[in-house]
């Protein structure tokens, strides 16, 4: 398990992006919390593969409902990853898996 943050570093709902390096391996992710869960995600977008943060740590529309996109405004479900809004719909980010413990979110070992 590698540190992500620690879960008092996350709004409720909130966000936070992050660029770990895991066996030789670059990992460009973020973590999303809402009502009490957490979620991870690579930091690609399905359609274009750029980043969907436009300003640091900030990858949830104004609401605070949907993980959005800053480059073509794609949105997301923040518990699928899935694209409901935009130019790919049906396509999904990629989960991130990890585990949540002593008030911190950890990375779980990558395949």
């Amino acid at each position: 398990m590698t540190l992500i943050c620690a879960l008092a570093r996350l709004s409720d709902p909130g966000s936070y992006g992050f660029s770990l390096q895991i066996g030789g391996q670059a990992v460009e992710g973020f973590v999303v919390q809402r009502d009490g869960e957490v979620f991870a995600y690579r930091n690609s977008c399905p359609h274009t593969g750029s980043p969907l943060d436009w300003v640091d740590h900030q990858f949830l529309d104004i609401e605070g409902a949907l993980i959005q996109c800053a480059v073509h405004d794609a949105r997301f479900l923040i518990e699928t990853g899935e694209c409901v809004f935009g130019p790919c719909p049906g396509q999904s980010l990629e989960a991130l898996p990890i585990r949540v413990k002593d008030d911190s979110v950890y990375l779980l070992s990558l395949a």
